[in-house]
C-alpha cells in the first residue's frame, strides 16, 4: 500500500498572542509544531503499514521552515516527506490550499505511486475549518470518508474499509472502496513516540522540497491570495469576563446542594430558566 499523510505546520495555540494595535497574531517567538489532529492520521497511516506493508508518504505546504515538522513526521516513523514551497501560495487559504496539494499528490503519483488512502486531520488548531481535507478529495475524486474514530477494516486486495464515524446520532459503521481520503478524529489512537533508528534516519533524510513549478501547478492563479476569495476582515482575543465564579456553599444534603445550585443558576440566568419551561411543555 501507499499511503499519503498531509500535515501542516502550526504555531503552538497556547503560545499565540494578539496585538493589541494591529489586531493581527504575533507569530513571533512562537514554536511551531506538527497539527496535533494530523498525528491521529500519521499513527493511523504507520499502522496500516505494518498490517500491509508498504510506505507511508507525508506531505505539507508551508515555507521552509515546515521541514522541521516533516522530519518529527520521518523520526515518528514516515518513509518519505514531501514539502511543497514556494513564494506563490502565500495567503492561500482552504480553496487554494486544497488546490495546491491535490496537484502536488497528482505528481507524487506519478513518481511513486498513487495513494490508496490519502489521510488528514480531522482539522487545523489554527484555522479550524475543517475543509482542505474534503476539498482535496474532491479535486481527487476520492471517496471521502471524515470524522473517523476508528478503522474497523482494511483489506487492500479487495479495495475496501471499513471505518466506524462519529456523527451527532451517533456511531455510523461505514464501507467504501479504494481509493479513498479519511479524516481522523482526536484521541483515536495513541500516537507513537518513534524507534532510535528512526530518529537518525530522519536527522539525514533529504526532504524532498517542490516548487510550484516542480509540483507541476497547472493554474497559478488558483494559487495564494490571487486564488483565495476568503477575506480575513478582523482577528482578535475574545475580552476577558467581568463576571467572576461564584462559591455555592454546601448544604446539609446532596438534594439541598442542588436545589441552592439551580436556584443560584437561574437567578444568574433568567433566560435558561424561561427556555427549559417552554422545552417541558413542548414548544
Amino acid at each position: 500500500m501507499h499511503i499519503l499523510v498531509c500535515i501542516k505546520q502550526v504555531p503552538d495555540s497556547a503560545q499565540i498572542r494578539i496585538n493589541p494595535v494591529t489586531q493581527t497574531i504575533m507569530r513571533q517567538g512562537v514554536p511551531t509544531i506538527i497539527n496535533p489532529y494530523d498525528l491521529f492520521s500519521l499513527e493511523e497511516a504507520l499502522r496500516l503499514r505494518e498490517k500491509h506493508g508498504g510506505e507511508v508518504t507525508v506531505l505539507t505546504m508551508g515555507p521552509p521552515m515546515a521541514s522541521e515538522s516533516l522530519r518529527k513526521a520521518l523520526a515518528i516513523g514516515a518513509d518519505r516527506a514531501v514539502l511543497l514551497t514556494d513564494r506563490l501560495f502565500a495567503g492561500s487559504d482552504t480553496l487554494a490550499t486544497s488546490y495546491a496539494l491535490a496537484q502536488t499528490i497528482g505528481k507524487i503519483s506519478d513518481m511513486f505511486g498513487a495513494p490508496d488512502i490519502v489521510f488528514a486531520g480531522k482539522q487545523t488548531i489554527d484555522g479550524d475549518t475543517a475543509q482542505v481535507g474534503p476539498g482535496i478529495a474532491k479535486r481527487l475524486s476520492l471517496l471521502q470518508l471524515t470524522y473517523v474514530a476508528r478503522i474497523s477494516e482494511c483489506d487492500p486486495d479487495r479495495r475496501e474499509v471499513v471505518v466506524e464515524r462519529r456523527s451527532e446520532g451517533g456511531v455510523q459503521l461505514l464501507k467504501t472502496r479504494l481509493p479513498c481520503l479519511i479524516t481522523m478524529l482526536e484521541g483515536s489512537n495513541e500516537v507513537r513516540r518513534g524507534a532510535m533508528k528512526d530518529a537518525l534516519r530522519a536527522a539525514r533524510a533529504e526532504i524532498i522540497t517542490w516548487s510550484a513549478k516542480d509540483a507541476g501547478i497547472e493554474d497559478p492563479t488558483k494559487c495564494g491570495l490571487k486564488g483565495s476569495p476568503t477575506v480575513v476582515k478582523k482577528v482578535f482575543a475574545p475580552p476577558p469576563r467581568s463576571e467572576r465564579a461564584i462559591l455555592v456553599k454546601p448544604g446539609d444534603s446532596a438534594s439541598q446542594d442542588a436545589e441552592s445550585l439551580i436556584k443560584t443558576l437561574f437567578e444568574r440566568q433568567p433566560a435558561l430558566e424561561q427556555d427549559l419551561a417552554k422545552s417541558a411543555a413542548g414548544y
